[in-house]
């Protein structure tokens, strides 16, 4: 290192696009621009990654499986996880909507679909009343209705809804908008029975218990 009129010589190396000084600078080994570029496009991706990963569904509380248990049922299966719209605690529309398209795995025989389609919305539509395990492990029948939802364009929207008592399961449970839910099926003697379960999101992104 040189020394000129009492002070030091700062020397200044250029390799490979890494602009390296040595004492007296306080930025030592700095990358390019476009390396750094590089860095914070792979920073932001990752955090989106993050932010937009959906944990699995949790599997159905013990307490719920022991009272099916106890009821003789089996073949338990998650119908659906979803968030409650403001039509689904409306009083004024009393029911919850079950998309198609948010169906996790087939949950009627093909005798209980055919069943269902059998109705018309103009008349009265064909429904199954089937047993209901609330959130709150109180239990109780509720009726199972197909719908076909017209659009003013395109094709209609399909669905199932539970209908009659939702008013009451509703209210008795203190349902919100916004809250998570799942409904489960199950078998007694091969016949539907379905059970409600509220989940509260945690700060990590998965579900709890509620």
């Amino acid at each position: 290192m040189d020394v000129v009129d009492g002070e030091m010589k700062i020397e200044k190396e250029y390799d490979q696009g890494f602009r390296v000084e040595h004492e007296g600078d306080d930025h030592q080994g700095r990358l390019p621009e476009s390396s750094k570029i590089k860095k914070k496009k792979q920073k932001m991706a990752t955090r989106c990654d993050q932010q937009y990963t959906t944990p699995p569904p949790p599997d159905l509380p013990i307490k719920f499986r022991k009272r099916i248990r106890a009821l003789g049922g089996s073949d338990i299966a998650l119908v659906i996880q979803k968030c409650l719209f403001k039509t689904d605690v409306s009083s004024a529309h009393n029911r919850l909507s079950i998309p198609f398209n948010q169906i996790r795995q087939t949950f009627l025989t093909p005798q209980e679909i055919e069943f269902l389609n059998s109705g018309d919305n103009k008349k009265k539509c064909s429904e199954m009343e089937v047993m209901l395990i609330e959130p709150s492990l109180r239990r109780g029948t509720i009726s199972l209705r197909k719908w076909e939802m017209k659009k003013a364009y395109g094709s209609a929207t399909s669905m199932y809804v539970l209908v009659g008592q939702w008013n009451s399961v509703a209210w008795r449970n203190a349902l919100r908008e916004d809250e998570t839910v799942q409904l489960w099926s199950f078998r007694i003697n091969s016949k539907l029975c379905l059970a409600l379960v509220k989940r509260k999101t945690k700060s990590n992104g998965y579900f709890v218990e509620f």
